[in-house]
């Protein structure tokens, strides 16, 4: 099984491009879009997000990550073991929390190049057809490079909103053993307390909780938290 993780959205060519291409090396294996819709261009928001969702993946999938605004730059493609599983994509932080979160990591920079390579769309020339010969046990060209030496991230303080999704829910850095249910959270001068599910709560009324990927989720039942609240990527959520 390969699973894809990307900024790309559902329009345009570029899904279907990579997904052809991961098709044309690896024509038997299933291909499972986890994510595709990661804020473009935000790495650190697509870290904390991959780090979290992939907690109950399969570990005998193969990850194909792509958040790459320096693509073409200076930055390596990589493919990392951590803990069993294979991520392969950037090495530009992308892949910082997965690595903080496993005890066994191994890394390498991917040499193998195929006939044509795109300046400006890796994600389908390399790292697709890269991850196709992982998920097929079929060895390539790569060295390994020491884990202290990849890209990482600086430290920020939990309490951010790093996703909206389709219904408005907000999505926090916050995680599930980062806080306790007797917490109340506040947005501006609203004060919202936890609920365990949306059937918890009224209709229209606010609340948090810890949603099925083990974030802090800021939302309204039946309604549109980053309406009501004037909610967007990077909104600050404060714990009281």
């Amino acid at each position: 099984m390969i699973v894809t993780f990307t900024d790309f959205g559902i329009t345009g060519p570029y899904m279907g491009q990579m997904k052809a291409r991961l098709l044309q090396y690896a024509p038997c294996e299933p291909i499972v879009d986890l994510m595709v819709d990661v804020p473009a261009f935000q790495i650190a928001y697509g870290a904390k997000l991959l780090a979290g969702l992939v907690e109950n993946m399969p570990k005998e999938a193969v990850y194909l990550c792509v958040v790459d605004p320096g693509v073409g730059g200076q930055r390596k493609p990589i493919c990392l073991q951590c803990d069993g599983r294979w991520f392969v994509g950037p090495d530009n932080g992308l892949f910082h929390y997965i690595i903080q979160s496993s005890q066994n990591v191994q890394a390498f920079e991917i040499l193998w190049r195929g006939e044509a390579l795109s300046k400006s769309f890796h994600g389908r020339d390399l790292f697709a057809p890269v991850a196709a010969m992982l998920a097929q046990n079929i060895d390539f060209d790569k060295s390994a490079v020491p884990v202290d030496d990849l890209v990482t991230l600086s430290a920020t303080v939990a309490g951010e909103v790093i996703y909206i999704d389709g219904y408005g829910n907000c999505w926090t850095d916050i995680r599930h053993n980062d806080i306790a249910t007797s917490e109340t959270l506040k947005i501006g001068i609203q004060t919202l307390k936890y609920a365990d599910v949306f059937c918890d709560t009224e209709e229209g009324h606010a609340f948090w909780y810890f949603n099925s990927s083990g974030f802090v989720e800021i939302a309204i039942n039946q309604g549109n938290a980053a309406q009501i609240f004037g909610l967007m990527l990077g909104s600050q959520v404060n714990r009281n």
